[in-house]
């Protein structure tokens, strides 16, 4: 994704160019500064010191050396004092100066520790509230690949305490006792029913052990035959409302031998029964005819949305071309945020991937909780999520 949140190294990165925050000299002592010199080896100390040192604000570059990036930013944080001299400003300066020296050297990917947070003593909730408003300003402008490497997930806690707090009783006012009826509900069933789980449209549902197709769906559940005619009607009736299919039908659909090996797709589309072949006629729109038409109703720029759903604009252009192309729900749950969807609204859209929101998921419900908030800032959202060890929204 153009700008995520990960817990690592920074000096094992292999990027086109990580960020170092150091002191005016240049001269790494202790913390993350002397990993990263120790890890490039002495040479980089050696063109650090034909530099001149650098001021707060600035940023200046070198190679990388013995590091795994092509090279090193190296900028001069604010020492924390009270807020009251210039240190969110220069903070600020701190990521926008190194982003454009990044951006001079034609790099498309740069990796930020969380500047000043560490012995410098700047808060760090302002200082992740600094870097990822300075970083996103920058993306909607700019195509790049950023990320802000924290080495714990405690920095992040730190900062999202009040936030966290507030989630975590979010999720446990709606997840635990559902979960707790959903896992005792799974455990009954695996004991006394056959628990099948269609994989097409993730249905489930109890069963007993001669049903070999969805009820929902027809999709076969453990026939290879059918396996050449879903992959062929897979962009055609993933959306159609298959509870208008008379049952008959669904059973005629699984009684029908099509060899996994067969091309005459157009044998096997007008073999069908007429009343299947009304429903596939009757598709909804497609997950990216729908994402197109609310860009255009909210006047939005292509890239004004995919920049702010945090998708990188290769994902957006085959979701363009393609109406049939099917996103991971991480980003398409992105999309719904970017174009500041509703719950409703957003349980709409998934479901045209076949997606949903469940109450038995802490990533959907962190997700929900914001859309009920009404937050809409993706970055936001994955602090958040990262926090709870769950998959970030949007995608690289």
């Amino acid at each position: 994704m153009p700008l995520g949140i990960i817990r690592n190294d920074i000096t094992k990165m292999k990027v086109d160019a990580i960020v170092n925050a150091t002191n005016k000299r240049l001269i790494g002592v202790s913390g993350v500064d002397g990993d990263i010199h120790r890890a490039a080896g002495y040479k980089l100390h050696e063109e650090c010191k034909k530099l001149g040192g650098c001021k707060s604000g600035e940023a200046k570059i070198t190679k990388g050396y013995d590091l795994p990036c092509k090279y090193v930013i190296h900028t001069v944080g604010p020492i924390w004092s009270g807020g009251n001299d210039g240190e969110e400003e220069t903070l600020v300066l701190c990521y926008r100066n190194s982003l454009e020296l990044a951006k001079k050297y034609d790099c498309k990917s740069v990796d930020f520790p969380l500047i000043s947070s560490g012995a410098y003593g700047f808060p760090k909730d302002k200082a992740l509230h600094i870097a990822h408003k300075t970083i996103q300003e920058f993306l909607m402008e700019e195509d790049m690949l950023v990320y802000i490497v924290v080495y714990d997930k405690e920095s992040v806690k730190i900062a999202l305490s009040d936030v966290s707090s507030s989630i975590s009783q979010y999720i446990d006012d709606n997840y635990v006792d559902e979960h707790i009826h959903y896992r005792r509900d799974r455990f009954y069933n695996r004991n006394n029913k056959r628990l099948q789980k269609c994989f097409n449209c993730g249905y489930e549902f109890e069963s007993s052990y001669d049903l070999d197709y969805c009820i929902i769906c027809g999709n076969s559940l453990n026939s290879k035959e059918q396996l050449a005619y879903l992959k062929y009607l897979e962009g055609l009736y993933q959306n159609a409302n298959f509870d208008d299919i008379p049952k008959n039908n669904v059973k005629d659909l699984k009684d029908k031998s099509i060899s996994s090996d067969s091309s005459n797709f157009d044998t096997i589309k007008y073999s069908l029964s007429p009343e299947l072949v009304g429903v596939v006629s009757k598709l909804d729109e497609s997950f990216s005819q729908a994402l197109l038409r609310m860009i255009d109703e909210r006047n939005m720029k292509d890239s004004d949305c995919y920049k702010k759903a945090n998708v990188d604009r290769r994902v957006f252009s085959k979701i363009r071309s393609n109406e049939n192309y099917r996103p991971k729900k991480h980003t398409a749950l992105a999309f719904a945020i970017a174009l500041e969807l509703n719950l409703d609204e957003t349980k709409n859209l998934l479901e045209k991937l076949g997606y949903a929101l469940s109450r038995c998921n802490k990533f959907d419900l962190i997700v929900s909780y914001f859309i009920e908030k009404q937050i809409y800032d993706v970055f936001e959202i994955n602090e958040a999520l990262f926090a709870f060890d769950q998959q970030l929204l949007g995608s690289a």
